[in-house]
């Protein structure tokens, strides 16, 4: 089995599965700002599908001083994510550690 890993900066801890990477993203990291419209969001891969779902490209560019292959690589982790991981199993692992 192919281990996952947190590509947040400086962090690197592997993990079983693209869903325990995610629940790690948003608990454990520092909460993101987004540079285009101020919105705050967990870090890593709901601070991606933030900037791509909410945002244009030419925006993330501007607001991030990004270039193309800035682009590609993020939508290349959030497509990854999203053909791999359980979304409503992270919801329901986040809620349960919220009550």
């Amino acid at each position: 089995m192919n281990r996952w890993t947190c590509g947040i900066a400086g962090c690197g801890r592997e993990f079983d599965g693209p869903e325990e990477v995610i629940v790690h993203q948003t608990t454990e990291h520092q909460r993101h700002e987004c540079a285009v419209c101020g919105t705050i969001v967990p870090e890593g891969y709901f601070a991606i599908r933030h900037a791509f779902d909410e945002h244009t490209r030419s925006e993330y560019v501007r607001a991030y001083d990004a270039d193309s292959s800035d682009v590609r690589a993020r939508e290349a982790v959030k497509e990854e994510i999203e053909e791999n991981a359980d979304l409503q199993r992270v919801v329901k692992r986040l809620n349960a550690r919220s009550e």
